[in-house]
């Protein structure tokens, strides 16, 4: 049991670690947002959205989302071809990990991407230039994506390919269409 625990926790650790390449390849790939500052009469600043029925902001949640579970069926897929045994530890290492994996990419995510001052960086790059709009995560379900991945697509592999556990009886007597055990 301590070696399955150990191997849970080196699992978890793992997984959550890829957590950073999640946020990289977010940023990276997720739409941005753009931004335009603007000056009213009395000189107060504004920032609006440059196009008020984009849905960047619902793609960069997609992207998320899409990502961690890719990332949810490679973890698990190479949790399963490193112990095909599998076990109640490295599976709770492999959700666990999961979670902690899809915070860290989202803070690497957001700590990456634009600025969250939106109005002091629209006062830096001036009356009418678009800028792009921090990155954030309005899905917060989608923190959940790795995880759930992970797990389905281990049990799938377990189920199929993993070892069976012995018949409690010996093999089964084959029966000769009746329903009448054959001796």
């Amino acid at each position: 049991m301590k070696t399955e625990l150990l191997e849970g926790a080196v699992i978890m650790v793992a997984v959550a670690l890829a957590g950073a390449l999640l946020g990289v390849l977010w940023w990276w790939l997720a739409p941005h947002v753009p931004l335009v500052g603007d000056v009213d009469a009395q000189g107060n600043w504004a920032v609006y959205l440059k196009d008020t029925e984009g849905e960047q902001a619902v793609g960069a949640d997609g992207t998320l989302t899409l990502l961690a579970l890719a990332f949810g069926f490679v973890s698990a897929l190479a949790v399963f071809l490193w112990r095909r045994r599998g076990g109640v530890p490295l599976v709770v290492g492999l959700a666990v990990g999961g979670v902690l994996g899809s915070l860290l990419a989202w803070r690497v995510g957001t700590w990456l991407g634009p600025s969250s001052d939106v109005l002091a960086h629209a006062k830096a790059v001036g009356k009418g230039v678009t800028f792009s709009a921090p990155l954030k995560l309005g899905a917060k379900g989608a923190l959940l994506a790795w995880s759930f991945a992970g797990l389905v697509v281990h049990l799938g592999l377990t189920a199929l390919f993993g070892p069976r556990d012995p018949e409690p009886y010996g093999a089964a007597v084959p029966g000769d269409g009746y329903g009448t055990p054959v001796r």
